[in-house]
């Protein structure tokens, strides 16, 4: 069974202002369906029909095969990111609240981390916000890394700091697109959803 791209779990003008129509169907429409398409491609030639995304991210890795897992692993990385943003304004609260009090001082604390993260990374790549352990980490992967392929890295949140997340509405300053995303779209329900270490298997397809 061929791999999908899955829907986004909000209507494409929920976002605006803050991430566009134009971007959404520029970004899901086509980047991650390039992924979707040109991941399909390639399992015949590699003998990993019917196996879960996640194994096939996890079989390019351990075969040093680039080209497939580059684009297999962004099908996860995005279908992960989609489900990390809501329209809705949400704010941390319960035991993520906690976490976040005790880890970091306050749910703004945390943003600020994450975005200072994200904005220093170099060139492509991914923001995370992970469970290490019994505690919240920020860091950052580069390209289409992803943390499928590390044990012990259990994904809460993620956002793409990929040139093409921002450049239709924020042109080049990724700080702006951050701090418009991380004050406004995070879905908090999401991530501490997350909490129970099964994050991976909520972008997983097969």
């Amino acid at each position: 069974m061929a791999f999908e791209l899955p829907a986004l779990p909000f209507d494409k003008n929920a976002l605006a202002p803050h991430m566009s129509a134009e971007t959404l169907e520029f970004h899901h429409g086509k980047h991650h369906k390039a992924y979707v398409d040109k991941t399909n491609g390639m399992l015949g030639d590699k003998g990993l029909e019917g196996r879960k995304l996640t194994e096939v991210i996890q079989a390019a890795k351990d075969k040093g095969d680039k080209g497939l897992f580059n684009n297999s692993a962004q099908i996860w990385n995005h279908s992960f990111f989609w489900q990390g943003l809501s329209p809705d304004g949400q704010k941390p609260t319960g035991k993520l609240g906690d976490m976040i009090t005790e880890e970091f001082g306050s749910a703004d604390a945390l943003v600020k981390k994450i975005v200072e993260e994200s904005t220093a990374h170099f060139s492509n790549g991914w923001g995370w916000l992970v469970l290490d352990g019994s505690k919240l980490k920020v860091t950052s992967l580069h390209d289409a890394d992803t943390p499928v392929v590390y044990e012990g890295m259990r994904p809460l949140l993620t956002i793409d700091v990929w040139e093409h997340a921002y450049y239709i509405d924020y042109r080049n300053s990724r700080p702006n697109y951050l701090d418009a995303v991380t004050a406004n779209l995070i879905n908090w329900d999401f991530v501490a959803q997350n909490l129970d270490g099964e994050g991976v298997s909520r972008a997983d397809q097969g």
